[in-house]
């Protein structure tokens, strides 16, 4: 049965269903999911867990690449099955209980969870729970549409579950390229100096006599969830475009630019249809996650080759991928997350980062995960990792939220995820903000002046005069400086009450 998927003979012999291949995973365990942005993730033995942790007492810790799709998250956060989670979520059952405090989450930079994990900061994996499209002769695991974090649970776990999904083309084998850096000190640098090189294998190797169970499904990975470009985000893209252009005018630039980076979700991937629109060509990507715009990119001829560690794209362009792997298999290469998100890569490939701010304030820092300063949204993911050694680092986000009662760019952010010194290009709908080589001044008047909404323009430059009479390096005025955030805690809305005035007064004005 399926001898031309599980191609080392023993391994048949080891196929069971999900309820028996949860039953390997006991209360406190910590347990490696595949997984990452909604792609290559586990369906059936998650799934089988959560029934299990609703019957009984099971609570482990949950290890993945990043996000997880089918509901896998909600199922086991409403069952209690989760006591702690890492790096990286965006489910609202998950984000509830980890706000309320009901569930430890560890946010991390993606390129340090496997970094972690190999010196043992983190406790070592009991169980990895891994998707594979094959099973080579020699017993190693061909990956589907991710590879996160997976090589290196396969690397640490005592116990090893894989899921078989048959619904990924077996022809996806030869897509991925399987590296695992050495042990510190003295471990070799990264070979990699091309966007299209490769180190490692196509598969991840494993002792077969490690893979304790092999579960057979046959289901697509969650679609994208990606809203399509709108008017601001089509300015975004506009302002970035616009910019990158004179870069390649004054030299700095090539019109092949340098590797793209861009984060996950709606702004991010609205900003790269831009690009095809452009005038720039034979671009690269050297990113974590490629969303549906890199493959349009891909298919025009604009984008020649991209890297990244998943493809989370929309059931119609899933299917384009899968439908003409041969095709994409000289075009693509998914890799280990601690490779395609390698500060010692991204800093030597020059890549130019594009990723999501929730907000900014008037300095450059910027709060990327927790809503009013304390409430998680997702976490940093691994917008850190590339806008800390980037040659560019460009945060994208639209000005206002909440119809307007939002300003995104405020005095000063309630919580910072990435300090001015990272942060060289800020931009809005309403322009760019070109950072480098500026004082904090300086940073401050070309933020407001560029990116804050009209709305909000006058009261930030009235807060900025304000602390600029009081002096300093970097002015503010502490007293003041998170009053917009309480003023919407306390109103519904960050613009200032309007002031009253009298009617005989204003008559007679």
């Amino acid at each position: 049965m399926h001898s031309d998927r599980i191609r080392h003979p023993a391994l048949q012999q080891r196929i069971v269903s999900a309820n028996e291949a949860a039953r390997l995973v006991q209360d406190g365990m910590t347990v490696g999911m595949s997984g990452f942005t909604r792609a290559g993730d586990c369906k059936s033995v998650p799934a089988a867990i959560a029934e299990r942790a609703s019957r009984e007492s099971l609570q482990i810790t949950l290890i993945t690449g990043a996000s997880l799709g089918h509901d896998t998250d909600k199922q086991l956060a409403q069952a209690g099955a989760l006591a702690r989670r890492m790096p990286f979520q965006v489910d609202t059952t998950l984000r509830r209980k980890i706000n309320n405090g009901e569930i430890a989450f560890i946010d991390q930079h993606l390129s340090e969870t496997a970094e972690q994990l190999r010196a043992g900061h983190l406790a070592p994996v009991d169980v990895a729970i891994i998707e594979a499209a094959a099973i080579t002769e020699d017993g190693g695991i061909v990956p589907t549409m991710s590879v996160g974090n997976s090589a290196s649970f396969v690397q640490q776990a005592k116990r090893i579950i894989v899921e078989l999904n048959v619904a990924v083309p077996a022809a996806i084998e030869g897509l991925h390229d399987i590296y695992v850096p050495g042990p510190r000190p003295g471990r070799a640098p990264l070979s990699l100096t091309q966007v299209q090189d490769r180190m490692g294998q196509t598969y991840i190797q494993v002792d077969p006599e490690r893979i304790s169970a092999i579960v057979i499904t046959h289901e697509p990975d969650s679609p994208s969830n990606a809203l399509p470009p709108d008017e601001e985000t089509d300015a975004i893209s506009a302002h970035i475009v616009n910019f990158l252009r004179h870069e390649v005018e004054l030299g700095r630039l090539s019109k092949s630019l340098l590797p793209l980076q861009a984060g996950i979700g709606t702004i991010a991937n609205a900003v790269l249809h831009g690009f095809g629109e452009s005038d720039f060509e034979q671009l690269t990507m050297y990113s974590e996650v490629l969303q549906d715009s890199a493959i349009e990119l891909l298919d025009s001829g604009k984008l020649a080759f991209a890297s990244a560690s998943s493809i989370t794209v929309s059931t119609p362009v899933y299917h384009r991928i899968l439908n003409n792997l041969e095709h994409y298999r000289e075009r693509l290469v998914l890799r280990p997350q601690e490779i395609s998100n390698a500060p010692e890569l991204v800093r030597r490939l020059g890549v130019i980062a594009i990723n999501t701010a929730l907000e900014c304030d008037i300095y450059g820092n910027v709060n990327s995960t927790h809503v009013g300063g304390t409430h998680m949204m997702n976490g940093v993911g691994g917008s850190g990792d590339f806008a800390r050694n980037a040659s560019l680092a460009i945060f994208v986000t639209k000005s206002t939220a909440k119809q307007g009662d939002i300003s995104s760019i405020v005095p000063m952010v309630a919580h910072v995820d990435h300090n001015e010194h990272d942060v060289d290009i800020i931009v809005t709908e309403c322009g760019l903000a070109d950072l480098r080589g500026l004082s904090p001044r300086e940073r401050a008047r070309s933020v407001i002046a560029n990116c804050v909404h009209p709305s909000y323009r006058d009261e930030l430059q009235r807060y900025f005069d304000s602390a600029c009479a009081r002096g300093g390096q970097t002015p503010h005025l502490l007293s003041e400086a998170f009053a917009w955030h309480t003023r919407f805690e306390r109103t519904g809305s960050m613009h200032p009450a309007p002031t009253y005035v009298p009617v005989a007064m204003a008559e007679t004005a």
